[in-house]
């Protein structure tokens, strides 16, 4: 009898313990506008810590704490002449965490105010925001 109510409250501590992490925010995209870098974490350890360009002077990259709103494996910017966005993340409105062919900007501000990374590490991103799901992803905009 003793085994058998054991063996039931370790098997309720494991199934409990991964209902919490399955709601806990699986991914989380922090980006510091000050160094312009991305730091990606998964289930709060770093995974990945890349360069981008956030907005330039004369725009905004809006701060706060987002959810994904949708995703595009390839968008083009219909308010800046057509321009592609690979791998888009979309967070607030138009705003977007996409690819860039223009690396050598990346590490400093050049946007109108999207997040642009690498477009590898564009579509590193996107992957792992399609896997987590939005409602487990977090995008955290701070100075």
């Amino acid at each position: 009898m003793k085994k058998t109510v054991l063996m039931a409250a370790i098997l309720a501590t494991a199934l409990f313990g991964t209902s919490i992490e399955s709601k806990a925010s699986a991914l989380v995209a922090n980006i510091d506008i000050s160094s312009q870098t991305m730091t990606v974490s998964r289930y709060g350890q770093v995974v990945y810590r890349w360069s981008v360009s956030t907005a330039r002077k004369g725009y905004i990259t809006p701060r706060g704490k987002y959810r994904p709103q949708w995703t595009a494996r390839m968008w083009y910017s219909r308010k800046y002449d057509m321009s592609p966005m690979p791998y888009s993340v979309f967070f607030r409105g138009g705003y977007a965490i996409h690819g860039t062919g223009a690396v050598k900007y990346l590490g400093r501000p050049a946007s109108h105010g999207c997040v642009r990374l690498h477009t590898a590490n564009a579509a590193t991103f996107y992957s792992m925001v399609r896997e987590a799901g939005y409602g487990n992803t977090r995008i955290v905009v701070t100075d």
